[in-house]
């Protein structure tokens, strides 16, 4: 399957079919550059939802409900016109060359490589899911564990995270560089959300603590704990986040 813009778009917007999906989770997985551009679309969306949203959701005036100006027709038109202008000249297009400036990581980290990248790409793909995010959902959180722990090899901890406003959604198997691979996602009032990701160590990756680190668009807090690696990723700021994980990190390691 050719996996272009349109189809990536399409992926971002949650307007692909089983199959389509399929192919475009399978190159996220194989090619950085197929993830960087779903990055770079997931920005747009976000930069877009968050400039004209408001504009949607403003009241008509009740002057224009009573009334409807001959003229109204072609103001309506030159509206529309502008906003499309306006969307071309403020939002990156993935569609140009060089048009999308580098993402701008806090720490060095190579692209798309190591724990965090990995982590980053996930939450990417399924967090923006609206009908599939998980796969198994948190009202199967028993099953969900002891599937995963047998999978990965390992007793696996569910965090609670109800005191920083976020509850579980549930998780799913991913593959990783070294075996199978866990993520569980959480969700807040709000919609945002977080995946944990645990990875059995790469063989590159020796001892770590804390660390934070940007992937593309997507903060994310990691360690490396004996044979396990972790990794907190979401859409909210960098403190909170350290929040979130060192509680995260405590109900790990009581």
């Amino acid at each position: 399957m050719n996996i272009d813009d349109d189809l990536l778009q399409a992926f971002v917007d949650g307007a692909v079919g089983p199959a389509e999906r399929a192919a475009v989770e399978a190159a996220l997985q194989a090619d950085p550059d197929t993830a960087r551009r779903v990055l770079r679309l997931v920005e747009q969306k976000r930069l877009l939802k968050e400039r004209f949203d408001p504009v949607m959701q403003e009241p008509i005036p009740e002057r224009l409900r009573l009334r409807r100006p001959a003229w109204m027709a072609y103001a309506r038109a030159a509206a529309v016109l502008a906003v499309g202008v306006a969307i071309g000249l403020v939002a990156p297009s993935p569609w140009r060359a060089g048009s999308v400036p580098a993402p701008v990581a806090t720490a060095p980290a190579p692209a798309f490589a190591g724990l965090p990248a990995r982590a980053a790409r996930a939450h990417v793909v399924y967090a923006a899911e609206v009908r599939h995010p998980v796969e198994v959902d948190a009202s199967q959180q028993d099953h969900l564990v002891a599937w995963l722990s047998k999978r990965l090899g390992t007793p696996l901890k569910v965090p609670v995270l109800a005191e920083d406003g976020f509850e579980l959604l549930g998780g799913r198997l991913l593959p990783g560089p070294e075996g199978p691979v866990a993520q569980f996602m959480y969700q807040e009032g709000t919609g945002k959300r977080l995946t944990l990701y645990v990875s059995a160590r790469s063989k590159q990756e020796g001892p770590t603590a804390f660390r934070f680190v940007q992937e593309g668009t997507v903060p994310v807090f990691y360690w490396i704990d004996g044979n396990w690696g972790y990794a907190l990723s979401g859409d909210i700021d960098k403190a909170a986040l350290s929040r979130v994980s060192t509680s995260v990190y405590r109900q790990l390691n009581p």
